[in-house]
């Protein structure tokens, strides 16, 4: 069996801490639990303005209760301190199929995509999600707390999407938004394979039948405004589904890699009036003044994703770094692989974007505020502020550097990691 790529990096890993100690514990021993939590920090990367160097998080109820210079913020008495040389905010994978899609690469654990149909919006990513994948343990020892996951592209409306922690025994208790989007694909990966016979078979078909269906629940909100009882429709899951783009009350993530197939999700959103959030973007460069235009943000495809033929010939290093510059809000992703290890590590992504224009700083944002701002959970997660959800990754040195070891995790205030990865 092919394993998750850094899996053997990870024991080479577990031999140099056993030598060498980089992750300070004090106050209470380990298996002890203790009402504040410090987190001392060489450096700690707030995300929500310069960097602290020496500085501490306080840590309370779950939430972070203050953050600054070690001279400003005194560790409380009896607290439990950790230490690091640099703490980021946990970070965020804006887009992925984490706890769908799993490590084993069988059928009994690719849960990802139905492609029975072209158009099932109301698939509840809730429904499907397994917590316990051992994936979402694999990226949390990267520093990755929070996870945008659902249905895959694939399909022209393959489900809804949902945001996670990525702790928890079961999905209540790993829930952050039960549902977040509603996932489309446009090009190539709207066609059906392998069976020449269904739809949509081409562009024009995909889109026309975006449009049929927006339209479809247009009519279905105006006979439930009727106050003619007898014209109220039946209750219908796929309409209620497609009704909540209508009213903006969900985004509609729409997976386009071509400019063509960029340009027609543009148009179908000002048609409709749509909240839009691009996701894949391989060809995004291409047309950045319009995407910019509308203010629409971009879940960019991974940095490394595998290019040379069919829809991402055309991928680029420096795409990232092209939206950034045009003052577009870019969020970076894991995305969907078919094949094993079945997730990457958008911590190695970000790292890649940062040395092909990117810079840390905005590499970092990527993967933090920025992805928080576009899945609209930034009151919550993406910076240590105080208030905040207390979710924080801890490193032995440049989170960019691979031969950097992520040596603790917090989420919700509890340390969930304290073994280096």
């Amino acid at each position: 069996m092919k394993y998750p790529s850094g899996l053997g990096r990870n024991r080479l890993s577990r031999a140099v801490h056993a030598c060498v100690p980089l992750f300070a514990f004090s106050g209470l021993p380990e298996s002890a639990e203790a009402d504040v939590l410090a987190i001392k920090g060489e450096t700690i990367h707030t995300m929500a303005g310069n960097a602290i160097e020496n500085g501490v998080v306080v840590i309370e109820d779950a939430k972070i209760k203050s953050v600054g210079p070690a001279a400003d913020v005194p560790v409380p008495p009896g607290a439990r301190v950790l230490s690091a040389r640099v703490v980021t905010p946990g970070l965020i994978d804006a887009h992925c199929v984490i706890g769908f899609t799993g490590y084993l690469n069988q059928d009994q654990d690719q849960d990802q995509l139905d492609p029975n149909e072209s158009i099932q919006p109301e698939l509840r990513a809730i429904d499907g999600y397994n917590p316990q994948e051992k994936l979402v343990e694999y990226v949390r020892g990267y520093g990755i707390t929070t996870i945008h996951t659902g249905h895959a592209p694939g399909a022209l409306i393959s489900g809804q999407t949902m945001i996670v922690k990525t702790t928890g025994n079961n999905v209540d208790e790993a829930i952050l938004e039960p549902v977040a989007m509603i996932a489309a694909t446009l090009g190539e990966g709207a066609k059906p394979h392998g069976d020449p016979k269904k739809s949509p078979g081409t562009r024009s078909k995909a889109v026309a039948m975006l449009r049929s269906e927006l339209v479809k629940a247009q009519n279905y909100l105006k006979k439930l405004d009727s106050d003619d009882e007898k014209k109220k429709p039946d209750r219908d899951l796929r309409m209620e589904a497609i009704s909540q783009l209508l009213k903006r009350e969900l985004p509609l993530l729409v997976t386009a890699h071509r400019a063509t197939d960029i340009l027609a999700a543009l148009r179908l959103a000002r048609e409709f009036n749509l909240r839009l959030v691009l996701d894949g973007c391989a060809e995004g460069y291409l047309v950045q003044d319009e995407i910019k235009a509308m203010n629409i943000p971009v879940i960019l495809h991974p940095t490394m994703w595998r290019s040379g033929r069919g829809e991402t010939e055309n991928i680029s290093f420096e795409t990232a770094s092209l939206l950034t510059k045009d003052l577009i809000l870019v969020a970076l992703q894991s995305g969907y692989e078919s094949y094993v290890p079945k997730t990457r590590v958008v911590l190695f992504e970000a790292g890649i974007a940062a040395a092909n224009g990117l810079g840390f700083n905005e590499a970092l944002s990527t993967i933090t505020i920025n992805a928080a701002r576009i899945l609209d959970i930034d009151d919550r997660v993406g910076s240590i502020e105080p208030g905040k959800d207390a979710d924080l990754a801890l490193y032995d040195g440049d989170p960019f550097e691979y031969t950097t070891h992520c040596i603790g995790v917090v989420i919700n205030g509890k340390v969930t990691n304290d073994q280096p990865q």
